[in-house]
């Protein structure tokens, strides 16, 4: 296996730290001193179809982003499928993963470099098939930094437990990055995990602010999220959404909340918010101020000529199947992925890399 070109393993304390994100704009940031970068996510959890082979989601994005020029299957050669566990536990075939593993990071790293790894979850997970995060970071020979929470108590005795297993596996940590720090919190929260970290003899390399925009689903992953469908404005499917309101109220009263970028959940026989949110549209439409959309709540619709405002409106609308409090908790529970082609998120992502992480201190210590 390749032993020569620089890598790095980026690990998390959790599932949804920001491994995506960090990987995302390290490799924007090191393509501008480091030349060819090249990608891998060994195991992959959340994949999707493509030429018939399931590629993990991520390779896919950092592909799309960057115009990596490695066969995705190289980039994405383990994806964890349903049943994936249960077949491994049965025949144990650790050997020809292991071999996967390094044949795929070879080709990934072949004229790169430098290599961003991306695990998958905490340092644990994958230890039910002998893949573990640690270990497959020990297998390709690569150091680790390690991404926590925005906090203080709880991200530092996450990240000790995690280095106590790469410990284990002999893997070198060469720092962490908190991330999602709350912005009125940022400083003291930096200068108190800083030296909280340095009593376990780790470095902290970086320390990102949350972003709203980064936590913001859009309107399609809503429509997916709720089993849902677009009756009207499926062209405006990247339009994210920053707050939720379901429109259980008189319409008098719904309008209080007509705010730009507010998704409105009511039920769809609720004609009198549709009607509210349509009028509310009409008179904003001009100054860019309108609602983010609505979602039709209950697998009901209004009547015909309801239905046909709507579809002749300016605003976005989804149909879904659940009632309106299960939409309201689908989206507060969703896990908002950052999309190929989702331009302005993607820019984001690298200025905040590039502004909070010390990328020249992590690159030193490799």
């Amino acid at each position: 296996m390749n032993s020569v070109t620089p890598r790095l393993f980026i690990a998390a304390t959790e599932q949804n730290a920001g491994k995506t994100t960090t990987s995302l704009g390290l490799f924007s940031a090191l393509r501008k001193t480091h030349g060819r970068i090249g990608f891998i996510k060994p195991v992959g959890q959340r994949f999707v179809e493509v030429d018939g082979k399931r590629i993990d989601e991520d390779s896919v994005l950092i592909d799309q982003t960057f115009a990596v020029h490695t066969p995705l299957e190289a980039m994405s050669p383990i994806a964890v499928e349903p049943d994936f566990t249960r077949r491994y536990i049965e025949n144990s075939n650790n050997e020809f993963l292991v071999r996967r593993i390094q044949n795929s990071f070879d080709r990934a790293a072949w004229e790169k470099d430098f290599v961003i790894i991306e695990g998958t979850g905490h340092a644990g997970v994958g230890s039910v098939f002998d893949l573990s995060n640690a270990r497959v970071a020990k297998l390709l020979g690569s150091k680790v930094l390690l991404i926590a929470g925005g906090g203080i108590g709880k991200p530092i005795d996450e990240v000790a437990l995690n280095k106590a297993l790469f410990d284990k596996e002999g893997v070198e940590m060469v720092g962490v990055i908190l991330n999602k720090i709350m912005p009125s919190k940022f400083d003291y929260v930096c200068d108190f995990a800083r030296r909280g970290l340095k009593r376990l003899g780790i470095d902290l390399i970086g320390a990102i602010p949350e972003e709203p925009i980064l936590a913001n689903a859009t309107l399609g992953q809503i429509c997916k999220s709720t089993r849902g469908q677009f009756i009207n404005g499926k062209t405006k499917s990247r339009r994210r959404v920053q707050k939720v309101v379901i429109g259980a109220m008189n319409s008098g009263h719904a309008m209080q909340h007509f705010k730009p970028g507010t998704l409105i959940i009511t039920p769809g026989d609720r004609e009198d918010v549709i009607l509210a949110a349509l009028s509310s549209s009409t008179l904003s439409e001009n100054d860019g101020h309108s609602i983010a959309g609505l979602v039709l709540s209950g697998d009901l619709v209004p009547n015909s000529p309801i239905m046909e405002l709507l579809k002749n409106s300016d605003v976005p609308t989804i149909a879904s199947p659940l009632d309106s409090y299960t939409v309201a908790s689908s989206i507060h529970s969703m896990t908002v992925k950052t999309l190929p082609g989702d331009v302005e998120k993607i820019d984001k992502i690298q200025t905040l890399i590039e502004r909070y992480v010390e990328v020249d201190r992590l690159m030193g210590k490799l």
